[in-house]
């Protein structure tokens, strides 16, 4: 089977339970960045702005990952991100609790602000 091209055809292949969790991280993003380009990257759903990368994220077994977790990030939310972060420039969601859905659309929104920034130098 070919590599997805698209979110949608990412999206399809995941079990309907993990499908809808990602579809849940698709929105939250999309909430935090309209304008964004989706894109698969390295193999996995992400998004795109000014031709950057924003973030990807992907389903695995026990959890959620959104990348990345930038020191602007980790700076500009503190504790509310700070029991999500795994390893370097990785966020994980227990796939076993509820989504923080307002917290991802948070993360995105900073990284957009620091798209703007890196496009304008």
């Amino acid at each position: 089977m070919p590599d997805p091209e698209t979110i949608d055809e990412y999206l399809a292949t995941l079990p309907d339970d993990r499908r809808a969790a990602m579809q849940q991280i698709r929105e939250a993003v999309r909430a935090g960045a309209p304008d964004a380009a989706e894109v698969i990257t390295y193999k996995m759903p992400g998004f795109k702005t000014h031709d950057r990368f924003l973030v990807s994220f992907d389903s695995f077994k026990r959890h959620y990952s959104l990348f990345p977790a930038s020191d602007a990030v980790v700076t500009g939310l503190g504790d509310r991100v700070a029991a999500y972060l795994a390893g370097q420039g990785t966020i994980r969601f227990p796939a076993d609790r509820p989504l923080p859905t307002d917290l991802i659309t948070d993360i995105v929104r900073i990284r957009v602000v620091e798209n703007d920034e890196e496009a304008a130098r």
